[in-house]
């Protein structure tokens, strides 16, 4: 858990109610913990994944980023696009798009992820700010500032990294 001088939290964090989560409370490095809520990916009313086997990405500031396994995605819909990311706990990001529209990414995997995130090699990530990514029904909300991926439901409060004035987080 991330402490600020000596507390839990730090005073701007949100306090969660019952049934809710801080993003606050979660650790750096991540934590990877399975996920067994339902989970489902539509690109208009086309679904693109659907699964109760996924993985969660909890970090400090962030809401969690999910991973699904590729046999519950629709991988004939996607497309690897140029370009990559690296991130210093997974390791080197490869992104896709939809195969009708190359342009935007609208998910990633680590093909060789680290070992601490060996179990969620392969598995895709999908951005909610470009699909509609949902949770138990819910419908998921982007994180602010458009490169992050994680989603965030009702149960989840921050403020979050990416939100205005966080870029020194």
């Amino acid at each position: 858990m991330w402490r600020y001088k000596g507390q839990e939290r730090p005073p701007w964090a949100d306090a969660p109610a019952a049934g809710q989560e801080s993003v606050w409370d979660y650790p750096r490095p991540p934590r990877l913990e399975r996920w067994p809520r339902r989970i489902e990916v539509l690109a208009g009313s086309r679904l693109l994944a659907a699964t109760t086997r996924a993985w969660r990405v909890c970090e400090t500031a962030s809401p969690p980023t999910v991973y699904l396994p590729p046999e519950d995605v629709d991988l004939a819909a996607l497309v690897a696009v140029d370009g990559s990311s690296y991130c210093e706990w997974k390791g080197a990001a490869s992104y896709l798009a939809l195969a009708d529209d190359p342009a935007i990414p609208v998910a990633w995997t680590y093909h060789t992820p680290t070992a601490a995130f060996a179990a969620i090699a392969d598995h895709l990530a999908f951005y909610p700010g470009r699909l509609e990514c949902r949770v138990d029904g819910e419908s998921v909300r982007p994180q602010p500032g458009g490169f992050y991926g994680g989603w965030i439901t009702d149960e989840l409060v921050g403020p979050f990294k990416g939100e205005p004035g966080t870029t020194h987080w």
